[in-house]
């Protein structure tokens, strides 16, 4: 029989790339759904006849929960997460369906990471924070760590080049993250940081080169810590062109907190952001860098092992992130009953070979 997979918020920049993704590497039949049905019929249109398109709206309790019944696998892109419950993945849970998601929060993470005995006690495999960043970058941390003897530090950090093609929920996400300090396992204790501080400049790939990044809250910011024995874990973000940056800085240290606890200041600051890389894009392009950095000690010495990864377009990339991982689930190559960030689900040797058909090159080795 033929698989089905549900992408729920699939008519959106990421999900329509995750669809695109597994139109290509797999015979699913795939539905995005949207709450409107004009442009979401000219995307799913586009993607070709594998992809049939679905009016649904999160809320329509009965609708999703047929929707889901139907499915062997639910992927869920309606972000941004911050505002999400789990429902959907309970929902999974109860009809025993497998799950994936983008979701890029750490709130969200530990509201779905508290389903685990469920999810196992049904049989279903559930994986959280796919993608980009977090997911293939978690999946980079892992191979990384696996090289050393005593892995002790990792310092990841991510740049995304305007809007990232991800439209403007990627604004969205980006002045959430602002809202309030956050914990970071720093030194062998959880201590609280400020989002957008402690500017770094950091060696990425060409044509990113060195650029600026700062702390910023990741789900991978406590489930590497978690996942890992390691004694700190930084994860740091920036943008291109830098002046956003700088920008981004100002109204994360002088706006007040009330403000930014807003949601309709939220929407503003997206929206306008927004419109300037429709702008910028032009000129920066809509890649995304990441570079991981672990070190720790190999055969009884110090040490540092680093991998980067450049994309041209970020949406496309997080479709690849996600796409991989919901082949190897319909492939029955990937079963691990629970719910997982994905550096805790996905084995190395199953990350290289889905990068590889992908055509994605991470260039990795020891550091001097």
């Amino acid at each position: 029989m033929t698989d089905k997979v549900l992408i729920l918020g699939g008519s959106g920049r990421v999900g329509s790339c995750v669809a695109a993704d597994l139109a290509n590497h797999t015979e699913a039949e795939i539905t995005i759904t949207g709450r409107h049905l004009a442009s979401s019929q000219l995307i799913s249109d586009r993607l070709g006849s594998q992809v049939q398109f679905q009016v649904l709206d999160l809320a329509e309790t009965e609708k999703l929960e047929d929707a889901i019944a139907s499915s062997n696998l639910v992927i869920h892109c309606a972000g941004p997460f911050h505002y999400r419950d789990a429902n959907v993945l309970r929902t999974c849970i109860q009809k025993g369906v497998n799950y994936l998601d983008v979701s890029d929060h750490p709130s969200f993470t530990r509201k779905a990471v508290a389903s685990r005995d469920d999810a196992i006690a049904a049989g279903v495999t559930a994986i959280v924070n796919t993608g980009i960043f977090p997911g293939i970058s978690n999946s980079m941390v892992r191979h990384d760590v696996e090289q050393f003897d005593e892995p002790e530090r990792i310092h990841l950090s991510y740049v995304v080049a305007g809007s990232g093609g991800a439209g403007i929920t990627v604004m969205r996400t980006t002045f959430l993250g602002l809202q309030r300090p956050f914990e970071a396992w720093i030194d062998g204790k959880w201590q609280m940081v400020k989002p957008y501080s402690n500017r770094e400049t950091i060696a990425f790939p060409a044509p990113y080169n060195r650029l600026g990044v700062y702390w910023f809250d990741m789900p991978e910011a406590f489930t590497l810590a978690e996942t890992f024995p390691v004694k700190t874990v930084i994860t740091k973000f920036g943008t291109l062109p830098d002046f956003y940056n700088h920008l981004t800085w100002s109204v994360s240290h002088w706006w007040p907190a009330s403000w930014l606890r807003n949601p309709n200041v939220i929407e503003f600051l997206a929206h306008v952001s927004h419109r300037m890389t429709r702008v910028t894009d032009k000129f920066t392009g809509i890649g995304v860098a990441i570079r991981s950095e672990v070190t720790g000690r190999k055969n009884g010495n110090v040490a540092r092992y680093c991998s980067t990864l450049v994309h041209e377009n970020t949406a496309v990339a997080a479709g690849i992130g996600t796409g991989s991982l919901a082949q190897l689930l319909l492939d029955g190559k990937l079963k691990k009953p629970g719910v997982w960030p994905l550096e805790q689900a996905l084995p190395t040797d199953l990350f290289e070979q889905t990068m590889q058909s992908r055509g994605v090159k991470i260039q990795r080795g020891w550091m001097p």
